[in-house]
């Protein structure tokens, strides 16, 4: 029975099983149907419609925040806040060197320099550390990211920020729902940048939301973003000189968000429920540690279920290229996230005289040697389907571990 499929024992997962016993993603809600039906003949598909003005209030509130632009996807929001703090050409941003290229690429389309630091060796979060080493005379903000659901260490971030006349904003977009000290991620900072892309633990296929706890930083990037118009001041001539686009959310995919909020609870605690099973069922195995966040208190969900390999623990001869596949052989798939750094990934196409990039000794052991993870979706299978997926996992690590 516990002989490994890549030995010739059977596997956990028939070829192709696992794929049919997780719920398709995202989920469709039936409530939703209707509206979107509604949206189709009123003709009144965008233009900060009734679910957006909705969300602009609620979604806020969700995450303890006072106001929420909503903008046609999340790199937008970076950009926009950015342009909306005064940062530009001849100023710095410090970026993690894990995370997706919007973070680094806000910096450049905004003129500025991004500059890549390492991160928290068991959050993989942005080490704060690092951070106030790369502050310089040009520095004028930080976008840590709250990676795969867990959250940096924003008491830190921000007292180091303070200390340097820093502008802070949350990449929050893995952190939907979460909370650091009782207080919501994306109101931590200066800003809180939202992705509700595909994959996202909330998504409209597309979207993105820009939160802060300051009117005027509100209204200022909702002219930013609306091509000059006013949500909160419509009173207010345009601005003359602002430089102003056109990021706009539809309604449609702002009623598709309000009901996946409504339902965000729910889903967050089944996928909690599934990690414990997971966890609980591997807790005697030192070969793996869970992704931790920044604090006990942290309320956390799982973008990305990632554990990280403590290498001092395999057999001789077994790396993690052999545990990867000696689970796919029992029918699991497990990955390593975006498979490498961020200034090593292929959309990462940005000559290097256009960035900054300090020591990123953790990033580079993290994500080839260390890193492994799944896509959040399959969490949401039935328990027993979980309880197979551990037993599988437990299955293989057992042979890999000294």
């Amino acid at each position: 029975m516990n002989k490994l499929a890549i030995d010739g024992g059977t596997p956990v997962f028939q070829p192709g099983e696992l794929v049919k016993l997780i719920p398709v993603w995202p989920p469709a809600y039936p409530e939703t149907d209707r509206k979107l039906i509604d949206i189709h003949h009123s003709g009144l598909w965008g233009l900060c419609g009734k679910y957006e003005q909705l969300l602009q209030k609620e979604f806020a509130e969700f995450q303890d925040a006072k106001y929420a632009v909503w903008m046609c996807n999340g790199t937008t929001t970076l950009e926009c806040a950015l342009r909306a703090l005064g940062v530009g050409p001849g100023d710095e941003v410090i970026v993690p060197g894990i995370t997706w290229i919007a973070t680094a690429a806000a910096a450049l389309y905004v003129g500025a320099t991004p500059v890549i630091v390492d991160i928290d060796p068991e959050t993989l979060c942005i080490d704060p550390a690092k951070v106030e080493a790369a502050i310089t005379p040009r520095t004028r903000a930080v976008i840590p990211v709250h990676l795969y659901s867990a959250l940096a260490d924003m008491d830190r971030i921000n007292t180091i920020a303070k200390k340097h006349g820093l502008h802070v904003i949350e990449d929050c977009a893995h952190a939907h729902g979460a909370k650091q000290h009782g207080k919501g991620a994306g109101s931590l900072g200066d800003y809180g940048s939202f992705s509700f892309q595909l994959s996202k633990l909330m998504t409209a296929g597309e979207g993105g939301c820009l939160t802060t706890n300051d009117e005027r930083f509100a209204d200022l990037v909702f002219r930013i973003s609306h091509i000059g118009n006013s949500k909160l001041f419509p009173e207010e001539p345009l601005q003359v000189g602002l430089e102003c686009h056109q990021y706009r959310f539809t309604e449609f995919q702002a009623a598709i968000i309000y009901d996946q909020l409504r339902h965000q609870p729910e889903n967050r605690a089944k996928r909690q429920a599934a990690v414990k099973i997971i966890t609980d069922r591997i807790a005697d195995i030192p070969l793996v540690q869970l992704q931790k966040s920044s604090y006990d208190d942290d309320l956390r969900d799982y973008y990305f279920l990632a554990f990280l390999l403590q290498e001092e623990h395999l057999k001789p001869g077994v790396d993690r290229a052999w545990i990867f596949d000696a689970l796919k052989a029992e029918g699991i798939s497990i990955g390593t996230g975006w498979g490498h750094p961020l200034y090593k990934s292929v959309a990462w196409n940005v000559p290097q005289d256009r960035y900054v990039k300090h020591d990123t000794e953790v990033c580079e052991n993290v994500m080839y040697r260390r890193l492994m993870a799944s896509l959040h979706a399959f969490l949401m299978a039935d328990p027993q389907v979980i309880a197979r997926w551990a037993e599988g996992f437990r299955k293989v690590l057992l042979a890999a571990t000294k």
